[in-house]
Parts: C-alpha cells; sequence; structure tokens
C-alpha cells in the first residue's frame, strides 16, 4: 500500500555518526572568540574617542584593550581603525562604548576571565560618567 523510505533519515546520519566534516570548538575557543570580538569593537570605539578628544586614559585603555584581543587571538594584534574624521558625538560613542563594555563584561564573566573583567568594568564605569555628565544641564548661563 505505501512504498518504503529509501533514504536514510537525516536525523539518524547526524546521530550516528562520530565525526563529522565541519570543525568542532569548544564552549570555551566560542567564547575567546566572541570576547575578543566584543573587546575588537570597543577598542574601535575607544579609537574613535581617541580621535575625538585625545586623553591618556583613553591611550591607556586602549592599549589595554588591543593586549586582551591579542591574548585572546593567539598573539595576533587586532587591526587598528584609522578614526573616521567625520565629527562624531563624544556622547554617542560613550553610549555605544558602555554598550560595547557591557556585552564584553558577560562574556568575560562567564569565561571567569578576572583581567577582563576588572577592565570592561573600568570602561563602564568611566563611559556611565561621562554619559551622566553630558545629560546634566549646564549650570553655566
Amino acid at each position: 500500500m505505501y512504498e518504503p523510505i529509501r533514504t536514510k533519515s537525516v536525523h539518524s546520519t547526524v546521530a550516528g555518526a562520530p565525526t563529522s566534516d565541519f570543525p568542532h570548538r569548544s564552549r570555551e575557543e566560542e567564547l575567546d572568540i566572541q570576547l575578543a570580538g566584543h573587546l575588537a569593537a570597543l577598542l574601535a570605539v575607544t579609537d574613535e574617542l581617541r580621535a575625538a578628544a585625545p586623553s591618556t586614559d583613553l591611550d591607556t585603555a586602549a592599549e589595554r584593550l588591543a593586549e586582551q584581543v591579542a591574548r585572546l587571538r593567539g598573539g595576533v594584534a587586532p587591526v587598528r581603525a584609522v578614526p573616521s574624521g567625520a565629527s562624531a558625538d563624544p556622547s554617542v560613542l560613550h553610549s555605544r562604548a558602555h554598550a560595547l563594555a557591557g556585552r564584553a563584561l558577560v562574556v568575560a564573566a562567564s569565561r571567569a576571565d578576572t583581567g577582563v573583567v576588572v577592565l570592561v568594568a573600568g570602561r563602564m564605569d568611566v563611559h556611565a560618567a561621562s554619559i551622566a555628565a553630558a545629560r546634566e544641564p549646564s549650570l553655566a548661563g
């Protein structure tokens, strides 16, 4: 009455195969890749902030971020973007940096990477203070 299925089930071929053709990464490797990406994005925004308002604090933060990205990538230094010449609003850049630092903090905490947790938590505090200072009404007037 019904014709039997002649091809193997997709589920049986994947579940039964001990090895496959695609590479597997461990959870730790995936978290390293994810954290390196978040830190590299934070580094790019930090470089933009450095171009908009140079400071030694931002220079130090950029160096420390670059060191952590290189460590997570097995010694490969991050590509540093040349800041755009556009006059970006520093408060927007601080908001972006704060959000990126928050994402990095979540991943670093799940990896139990204390050094990165301390670094990005400090960056979050700095960016939050800058955002708050920009929102306060000017008393001079």
